[in-house]
């Protein structure tokens, strides 16, 4: 169980890290040229976006984590 919650808090961590640095590079970005943004990205911002599904990832490694250990008991 202590595994699972420092694998989370790394996850938590480094997202908001990563999320951070993306936002100031895009922040950059911004300020010199705005391009168009595709339009697949626009319909689907949630889905591809790296930090969500990172996030997504991590969750179902700690869920069949925790049901391994519920079902190994």
């Amino acid at each position: 169980m202590t595994i699972a919650l420092i694998l989370g808090a790394i996850v938590i961590v480094g997202g908001l890290f990563y999320t951070l640095r993306v936002g100031k590079a895009v922040e950059v970005r911004n300020s010199e040229l705005d391009g168009e943004i595709h339009s697949t990205i626009r319909k689907n911002w949630i889905s591809l976006n790296p930090v969500f599904l990172a996030y997504i990832i991590a969750l179902g490694a700690i869920l069949v984590y925790i049901a391994y250990h519920a079902v190994s008991r």
